[in-house]
């Protein structure tokens, strides 16, 4: 699964924005707690799952990160 990482990266992301949101408006605090708390186990696990990921590549820095044409 090599998009495993930004998947998650995306999902962990519109979590926190929606976390955010709902922090806005009327919701439980009950229902806010437990969305915190999951939270604070998303974010580890997340940089945990991008830091270990085996992604590899053959570009480099001469590459210009492909937006420029050799």
């Amino acid at each position: 699964m090599k998009n495993y990482a930004i998947k998650l990266v995306w999902a962990t992301t519109l979590y926190v924005f929606a976390f955010a949101v709902l922090c806005q408006t009327d919701v439980s605090y009950n229902v806010l707690v437990g969305l915190l708390l999951f939270g604070f186990l998303l974010i580890p696990y997340m940089v945990y799952t991008v830091l270990t990921d085996d992604y590899t590549t053959t570009k480099t820095f001469r590459d210009w990160y492909e937006d420029h044409a050799v």
